[in-house]
C-alpha cells in the first residue's frame, strides 16, 4: 500500500508540475500570440479576395519543407499543403494547394477562397467519406522578428469532391501546437503530443485527444498504463489490427539557465482499444526485433498497403553543451506491426538484363571464339543467399545478385563490341539525397518523396525534388522531378533592414503579378529564425529537427 501510495503520488506531483508549466507558457504567448494574430487575419484577407476555383497546370512547386502529402483516397493523386522555405534572411510560410496526377506526371495549383492560413508543421489526414476529405489540425506560424510564435489549434476539412475549405469549429479540443501527430481511425481522427513554444519557455506534449467525425466533437483520453513520454515528430501509424503505434520523436528539457538539451526518442509504445469499454483506451509497452532504424529527428513516416510502416531519413544530432552537430540520413525502413519486427529497406539495385552476345553465322571463327570465352572466362550473375536470424528468432532470408564478371574479373557490360561504353553493372542506384522534415505518401504500392532539408556548412538548402520507389520490386528510386541543389538562392543573414525589405518570395509556378506581391507580403510575416548552422545552436529557438 505504502508504495502505490508514493507512486500515486508522484504522478499527481507530475501532472502537477505539467499544468503549472502549460499555465506558465499559456500565459507569456498569449501576448506574443494576440500580436501575430492580426498578422494572420491580414493574410486571410488577402486570401478572401479569392471568390472562385481557380485550377492552373504548373510546374512542380517551389523547394519547402514540413509540408504535407497525402495520397486522395479515390483518385491517382497527391495532395501537397502549406509548408515552409529559408532563403538564409527569411522564412516564407505557404498555404498553397497541389495536386500531382501520378498517371499524367503533372501537377496543378489549386486555389480555392477561404483556405487556412499559411503554416508548416501541421498535421494532414485523408478519409474516404463524402468523395474524400482531408483534415488539418494545428501547425506554426511565425513573426518578422523571428522572435514570436504562433501555434494554430485551428481544425479544417476540404472537401475534395466539391473542392471546398471549411473551418470546423468545436470545443474542448488540443492547445494550440505543432509537430504533432494525427491518424484516422475507424471514424475518429486520434491526435497525439506535439509542442508549443513562446519566446522564452516551450512545452511538450503527451496527451491523446479524439474527434468523432460524425458528431464533430472533441473528447480527451485517459488510457490506462504508462504512455510515452512528451515529444513531438513522432511515428503515429494504425495496424491492420486497429491498434495505433508511437515510436520515437524529439523533445527536450533545460539543464540550466540557457541551456536546453534534447532527446532523440527511439522507444515504441502501442495504443490499443480496450475491447467492450468504449472510449477507453490502453497504452503499452513494446520491443521490436530487427534491424531497429538508429536514433533520429525529423524522419518521414507513411504505411504501405500491407499495413507495413516505412520510414525514410531523419537527422542524428550530436548535441553538446554549446554545439549542434547533424548527420543527415537517406536511409528505409520497414517495420511489421504483425511481428513486432523492423527491417532495413535493402533495395536490390537496377535489374540487369541477361547479356545478350552478338554469335556469328555458323561455320565463322568469330562466333566460335565468342562460344568458347563464354565457356572459358564469362560467368553467369551471381546469385547469393544468406539467412539472418533475428533477436526473436525469427530467420530472415537475404538475397543479393551479384554483377557477371567477365573474363579479366571485371562486371560485363551489355554490349561486347564496345568496351568504352558505360559499365551498367557498376552503375550506382539512384537514391534521394540525405534529409530530414521531407513529405512521404504511398499509394498502389509506390512510395512518394518530395523536398525537406539538408544543411551544408551554414547553408540550409531546402529541396524540391520528387522520388518514388515501387514497394513490389524494391529496386531502385526513380527520379519524377530533378533539382540542383547548387542553384538554389542563398543570401546571406544582414542586419540591413534595406537589404531584408529586398527579399521576394520563392514561389512555383503559374501565379500572377498580384499572387506574387501577396506572396511576398508573406515572407515578411513569415521571417522565422534561422536553421542553426553545426556548431552554432540557437539561443532562444528549437533545433531544426523539433517537428
Amino acid at each position: 500500500m505504502g508504495k502505490k501510495g508514493k507512486k500515486e503520488k508522484k504522478g499527481r506531483g507530475a501532472e502537477k508540475t505539467a499544468a503549472k508549466m502549460e499555465k506558465k507558457v499559456s500565459k507569456r504567448s498569449r501576448k506574443e500570440e494576440e500580436d501575430l494574430e492580426a498578422l494572420i487575419a491580414h493574410f486571410q484577407a488577402l486570401d478572401a479576395r479569392k471568390t472562385r476555383i481557380v485550377e492552373t497546370p504548373c510546374s512542380p512547386p517551389s523547394p519547402r519543407l514540413n509540408a504535407s502529402l497525402s495520397a486522395h483516397p479515390e483518385k491517382d493523386e497527391l495532395i501537397l499543403f502549406g509548408g515552409e522555405y529559408f532563403n538564409g534572411q527569411k522564412t516564407f510560410f505557404y498555404n498553397e494547394l497541389y495536386i500531382y496526377n501520378i498517371r499524367k506526371d503533372a501537377w496543378t495549383k489549386v486555389e480555392i477562397p477561404n483556405p487556412p492560413p499559411r503554416r508548416c508543421a501541421h498535421q494532414a489526414v485523408v478519409v474516404p467519406q463524402g468523395g474524400g476529405q482531408l483534415w488539418i489540425f494545428g501547425g506554426e506560424f511565425a513573426s518578422p522578428d523571428g522572435e514570436q510564435f504562433y501555434h494554430y489549434r485551428d481544425l479544417w476539412v476540404l472537401h475534395l469532391a466539391t473542392k471546398t475549405w471549411e473551418q470546423v469549429r468545436s470545443p474542448g479540443g488540443p492547445s494550440g501546437r505543432s509537430g504533432h501527430r494525427m491518424v484516422a481511425w475507424k471514424r475518429q481522427l486520434i491526435l497525439f503530443g506535439g509542442f508549443h513554444e513562446s519566446t522564452r519557455d516551450y512545452i511538450y506534449y503527451n496527451d491523446l485527444y479524439a474527434f468523432n467525425l460524425d458528431a464533430f466533437t472533441w473528447s480527451r483520453l485517459s488510457p490506462s498504463g504508462t504512455g510515452p513520454t512528451p515529444r513531438s515528430g513522432c511515428q503515429m501509424t494504425v495496424t491492420a489490427q486497429g491498434s495505433i503505434v508511437i515510436y520515437g520523436g524529439y523533445s527536450k528539457q533545460r539543464v540550466k539557465k540557457d541551456v536546453d538539451r534534447g532527446t532523440q526518442h527511439s522507444d515504441m509504445f502501442l495504443l490499443k482499444a480496450e475491447e467492450g469499454r468504449e472510449g477507453r483506451w490502453a497504452w503499452a509497452r513494446v520491443n521490436p526485433s530487427g534491424a531497429k532504424p538508429t536514433p533520429r529527428s525529423g524522419f518521414s513516416v507513411a504505411v504501405a498497403p500491407n499495413h507495413q510502416t516505412l520510414l525514410f531519413g531523419g537527422v542524428c544530432d550530436e548535441e553538446e553543451e554549446e554545439s549542434l552537430e547533424g548527420h543527415f540520413l537517406n536511409d528505409l525502413h520497414i517495420y511489421d506491426p504483425v511481428r513486432n519486427h523492423w527491417l532495413a529497406g535493402q533495395l536490390k539495385g537496377p535489374k540487369v538484363e541477361k547479356r545478350r552476345r552478338r554469335r556469328g553465322k555458323k561455320g565463322e571463327p568469330g562466333g566460335a571464339n565468342q562460344q568458347e570465352m563464354k565457356g572459358t572466362g564469362a560467368q553467369e550473375p551471381l546469385e547469393v543467399v544468406r539467412e539472418v536470424v533475428a533477436e526473436d528468432g525469427t530467420v530472415v532470408t537475404i538475397k543479393q545478385v551479384l554483377a557477371a564478371l567477365g573474363p579479366a574479373g571485371r562486371p560485363e557490360s551489355d554490349d561486347d563490341d564496345d568496351d568504352d561504353g558505360p559499365n551498367e553493372a557498376g552503375v550506382h542506384a539512384v537514391e534521394p539525397s540525405p534529409r530530414s522534415n521531407a513529405m512521404l505518401a504511398a499509394k498502389h504500392g509506390r512510395l512518394y518523396l518530395y523536398g525537406g532539408m539538408f544543411e551544408a556548412g551554414d547553408r540550409q538548402v531546402t529541396l524540391s525534388d520528387l522520388y518514388c520507389l515501387d514497394l513490389h520490386k524494391m529496386e531502385e528510386w526513380t527520379v519524377l522531378v530533378e533539382m540542383d541543389p547548387e542553384s538554389q538562392e542563398w543570401l546571406e543573414e544582414t542586419d540591413s533592414e534595406e537589404d531584408s525589405d529586398e527579399v521576394r518570395g520563392a514561389e512555383g509556378g503559374g501565379e500572377d503579378e498580384e499572387d506574387e506581391e501577396d506572396e511576398a507580403g508573406g515572407a515578411e510575416a513569415g521571417e522565422q529564425r534561422p536553421s542553426a548552422a553545426p556548431g552554432e545552436p540557437f539561443a532562444d529557438s528549437l533545433p531544426r529537427t523539433q517537428q
